[in-house]
């Protein structure tokens, strides 16, 4: 008599694959690109805009299965003052807060009819906390959270900036930046200094540094774009963000407040990548710094999980 043997893992994988394809649920889902006018040129987001009843494991592989920078599910608010609540998953794990996932969230529940209970403000609901988001003609603009900042340590400094290839010469200001997503934000020399970097992925990835670099355009034209700004975030899983409204968000919060940048400006980002981001920030009146872009439907229809 032949000798028993267990199944073979990749059949054992195959059958529970089934299973869940046999209990998935068509959910209405898409597609948007954000912090652009025109498809195909900003930050990709996949939005499904019923997450109800999907698991954390569910909404996590589903976000490692798009491969995108972010994946948003859209539930129920638990707040009374919120429109809807919203989770974001990057490929390697859950965020509190995002800006390019806010936008385009907000932009894809309103296309699919959802109605906030303000007429001046929609308001999402997410880890960190209710945040307000205003419609600015063809724009959504979200108000940037309270920003936490201090001076990281020589010695992390010095490992950054070895790991993206800069010299402490071309450095003009650095700060830690914490909006929900923490970032060191480097100021650099100029845009030509940050076009040409070539981090060490890697490097950073074992460090667990996200980093952000800008420069400040001389003589721009006063529609901008005024700061080149690149986003490097290996220890989530993205090795290179093309647009990144966190990140955007806090170097303003900084910049501003330390004068490097007028209190409006426009932002460029994701050159390296073959896109054309605009984000538009601006410190309002009562020191509110407002994030803001244009977002694009590429793909609507339905999911199945």
């Amino acid at each position: 008599m032949p000798p028993r043997t267990a199944p073979q893992a990749p059949l054992r994988q195959a059958q529970d694959d089934r299973t869940v394809l046999r209990q998935a649920q068509d959910r209405p889902f898409k597609q948007v690109d954000v912090f652009t006018g025109t498809p195909y040129r900003g930050n990709p987001l996949a939005v499904v805009l019923d997450g109800t009843g999907l698991a954390d494991e569910q909404m996590q592989h589903f976000a490692q299965w798009t491969h995108l920078s972010e994946t948003t599910f859209l539930l129920p608010p638990t707040s009374d003052n919120a429109d809807y609540r919203v989770r974001i998953f990057t490929p390697g794990g859950e965020l509190p807060f995002a800006g390019h996932p806010t936008l385009g969230s907000c932009h894809a529940w309103l296309q699919a009819g959802g109605k906030p209970k303000s007429a001046e403000f929609i308001v999402q609901e997410c880890q960190v906390g209710l945040v307000r988001i205003r419609r600015e003609g063809p724009r959504l603009a979200f108000a940037a959270p309270p920003l936490k900042r201090s001076a990281p340590s020589p010695a992390v400094l010095a490992q950054v900036a070895q790991a993206i290839g800069v010299k402490a010469s071309q450095v003009i200001a650095v700060q830690t930046l914490d909006n929900g997503p923490v970032w060191l934000g480097l100021l650099l020399d100029s845009p030509q200094t940050v076009l040409a970097l070539a981090p060490n992925h890697l490097q950073l990835k074992q460090l667990g540094q996200k980093v952000g670099v800008a420069a400040v355009y001389a003589d721009a034209p006063a529609a901008g774009p005024h700061l080149e700004v690149r986003a490097f975030a290996a220890p989530i899983g993205i090795t290179e963000d093309p647009v990144t409204g966190s990140l955007n968000a806090s170097l303003a919060q900084w910049l501003i407040a330390d004068r490097h940048m007028p209190a409006h400006y426009v932002a460029a980002q994701g050159a390296c990548l073959q896109r054309a981001g605009r984000v538009h920030l601006e410190r309002d009146a009562a020191g509110q710094v407002w994030v803001g872009g244009e977002t694009v439907t590429c793909i609507a229809g339905t999911v199945a999980l």
